[in-house]
């Protein structure tokens, strides 16, 4: 049975967890390359996990509540900025 991971640090390991996609190097394929483009997603989902429950959680404080959101929209910019904003300057 795993042991409970309390939301202080979930929300703690989430913001790492975006962080680890943001330094993922890009191959030499490219930003387009499936495997690279798969394993970013992948990343910032597990991130989106770590703390998706939280605010359903009677103990969650509001400012934890606020937090996730945070995370959620910062995972959202991390895809942007990883896979499409790069892109387009590497384009331009």
């Amino acid at each position: 049975m795993s042991r409970l991971i309390p939301a202080a640090e979930r929300i703690r390991r989430a913001w790492l967890t975006i962080q680890k996609a943001r330094d993922l190097p890009v191959p030499p394929e490219g930003r387009y390359s499936f495997a690279y483009i798969a394993q970013v997603k992948a990343i910032l989902q597990d991130a989106r996990d770590l703390v998706k429950f939280i605010p359903y959680s009677p103990s969650a404080t509001d400012e934890m509540k606020a937090e996730v959101q945070k995370i959620f929209a910062e995972a959202d910019r991390a895809n942007e900025e990883i896979l499409h904003s790069g892109s387009r300057a590497a384009d331009a």
